[in-house]
């Protein structure tokens, strides 16, 4: 499965490897090709989860913001 953000895979394992948790899916952190992704100081906490950080995703100088 691929994660595809701007035109660009940022992400990539097969579904197998993946996580899927309320309708959303989870990549492993070795799928992602971290070149797209920038720390954010982003959080949640989630009382059955705990707490959760996010990333910006970052493809040809275009932002998601806590995309990840």
């Amino acid at each position: 499965m691929k994660a595809i953000w701007n035109n660009e895979t940022i992400a990539e394992a097969p579904k197998a490897d993946l996580i899927r948790i309320e309708g959303n899916w989870y990549f492993p952190p070795k799928s992602l090709l971290w070149e797209f992704f920038e720390e954010s100081t982003h959080h949640t906490t989630c009382v059955w989860k705990g707490e959760a950080s996010y990333y910006d995703i970052v493809v040809n100088s275009e932002r998601n913001e806590f995309g990840a």
